[in-house]
């Protein structure tokens, strides 16, 4: 899969072969995760820095916007509905 960008990285990185096709398929990996993935676990990682629910949902809004993959526009409240359901 995708082996014109592996050998792409090959020939421009010191990464062999074998690092470079972890490295394709961990950054597809991220790019696929949907947007109530995404939701959840930037929840839980700024949850983690002492981050209130209030700064969390406002970053997490302001990061949505940077996807890959712009997602549709969440509201704060739909945001916490990800998270709580």
């Amino acid at each position: 899969m995708h082996d014109d960008l592996v050998d792409h990285l090959t020939r421009s990185t010191p990464l062999s072969r074998g690092e470079a096709l972890r490295v394709v398929q961990d950054v597809l990996a991220y790019f696929d995760e949907t947007t109530e993935d995404f939701v959840r676990r930037r929840h839980r990682e700024l949850q983690g820095q002492g981050l209130v629910n209030a700064e969390i949902f406002e970053r997490i809004e302001a990061e949505l916007n940077y996807r890959a993959v712009a997602p549709p526009t969440l509201s704060l409240r739909q945001l916490r509905r990800i998270v709580y359901g």
